[in-house]
């Protein structure tokens, strides 16, 4: 996270945003059905085949702690709680346009390797503009 740019009060005021929405459990519901939609959408990309995939908890768990913001939660969170953070931020990222749902699962389907991988670059795409303040689309 690149918040030594910034003064240290818009810094801070930074990550208290950022872990107010990675907490945020009404964002997480509508996130998870989001982060499976555009997951399926992705591999149906890929694959040139109807896909329907239910996202785990573990490989968002996993995806959040290669993220680096595994460190931005408190300590003792299940691998629910932190899949319900990337599900939070990812639709956070969505509703406020700062990520398209194309772009969302352009990436999903651009991925040759691993899902998780996928998942790390929206996760670090979103936090980014988050911490920038700047919406990608208008």
């Amino acid at each position: 996270m690149k918040n030594s740019t910034k003064p240290p009060s818009q810094a801070d005021s930074t990550t208290r945003q950022l872990k107010q929405i990675l907490t945020d459990s009404r964002l997480a519901k509508l996130g998870d059905a989001y982060v499976n939609f555009v997951y399926s959408l992705g591999r149906t990309r890929a694959l040139q085949e109807p896909q329907g995939i239910k996202v785990s908890d573990r490989m968002l768990a996993e995806a959040l702690r290669r993220s680096g913001l595994r460190k931005e939660l408190p300590h003792r969170m299940t691998r629910q709680d932190c899949a319900n953070a990337v599900e939070a931020l990812l639709v956070y990222g969505y509703l406020n346009k700062l990520v398209s749902l194309e772009e969302a699962a352009d990436q999903i389907a651009a991925a040759s390797g691993s899902p998780i991988d996928a998942f790390v670059r929206l996760i670090a795409s979103v936090a980014e503009k988050v911490e920038e303040g700047k919406p990608n689309h208008q």
